[in-house]
């Protein structure tokens, strides 16, 4: 079955960077968008960035400049590096990919189980 799961994450300072990671697995036939949203206690889960097949970002506006998302097709992986994290960056991040099933080919959003990130003195 298809699953995506992350990696990466854990306790960091204040200014510190993680870099997360997110592999898709099982009987995929083609994955277009990928992207990271993130859910903190109490709030929504909310867009930290967003990636297309072909590598063009886009970033939620508080994400700017201190976030960086990729890909590796060929490893059918997500990167988000974080940097100059402050402690309202504090959340369980979560993987989301648009994939086609070989069993299906019927398109659909798959998440992952997510990754804590923690920003603490």
């Amino acid at each position: 079955q298809v699953r995506l799961v992350e990696s990466g994450g854990g306790l960091v300072q204040p200014g510190g960077s993680l870099r997360l990671s997110c592999a898709a697995s099982g009987s995929i036939f083609s994955i277009n968008a990928m992207g990271w949203y993130r859910q903190a206690p109490g709030k929504q889960r909310e867009l930290v960035a967003g990636i297309t097949r072909d590598g063009s970002p886009n970033y939620a506006d508080s994400m700017k400049g201190r976030f960086t998302i990729a890909r590796d097709n060929n490893k059918n992986t997500v990167y988000l590096q974080m940097n100059s994290l402050k402690p309202e960056d504090t959340a369980v991040y979560f993987c989301n990919a648009e994939i086609r099933p070989r069993q299906t080919l019927m398109a659909g959003h798959y998440w992952g189980q997510g990754t804590q990130v923690t920003v603490s003195s």
